[in-house]
């Protein structure tokens, strides 16, 4: 019985400390923040019923939110990427992509030049690569993260067209416009991230 007393009580700051880690602060930020992981987590489960790209999908979708919310980024940030993974995702599900033509252009410009931004973000904070010196380094190393996660983004799609789910839409004109809409935004990401952190302030 002590020793259970004992468990619990050493249990109970790594629980404070987890939730601590991966807290976003802020109360709004936090709340949008939440609720994205929530609508994922519930996306996920309904997920089992609808197939196995669904469920690919949105464990990925919720390892995302765990990035998220360990990387150096602000609140802001960190809320609106939880919030534009998920979309993305669901959109996809719910074939809107195929309804609406400028929305997958807008997903990869959006999504990618987020992510851009957290990688980045977690390179600078790894040690990897120092932070400042010339503008232009910071700028290309986002695009250049961003054009990778682009082309990991269109891999992934080829691999669920082809051995998942042949619904999923591939084809040059379709990869070619993500890539591009990927490119783009990641190029954007980079150079507001060095704006934002001119000054040493987090991204």
């Amino acid at each position: 019985m002590a020793e259970r007393t004992r468990t619990r009580t050493r249990a109970r700051p790594l629980r404070t400390e987890a939730w601590r880690t991966l807290k976003v602060e802020g109360r709004w930020t936090g709340l949008v923040a939440d609720a994205a992981a929530v609508l994922t987590v519930v996306s996920l489960l309904a997920g089992l019923l609808d197939g196995a790209v669904a469920v690919a999908l949105f464990a990925l979708v919720l390892l995302g939110h765990v990035v998220i919310r360990l990387a150096p980024l602000r609140p802001a940030v960190q809320a609106a990427t939880a919030v534009a993974l998920p979309a993305a995702a669901g959109a996809a599900m719910a074939d809107a992509y195929q309804r609406v033509s400028w929305l997958d252009i807008a997903a990869h410009f959006a999504v990618t030049g987020l992510l851009a931004v957290l990688v980045t973000a977690g390179v600078y904070r790894a040690g990897w690569l120092r932070p400042g010196g010339a503008a232009a380094g910071t700028v290309l190393l986002a695009t250049a993260l961003g054009v990778l996660l682009a082309v990991a983004w269109e891999f992934g799609e080829w691999v669920g067209h082809t051995y998942l789910d042949p619904a999923i839409q591939v084809g040059y004109d379709d990869t070619i416009g993500d890539l591009a809409a990927g490119l783009a935004g990641s190029l954007t990401a980079g150079v507001l991230y060095r704006r934002l952190t001119a000054d040493g302030r987090t991204p």
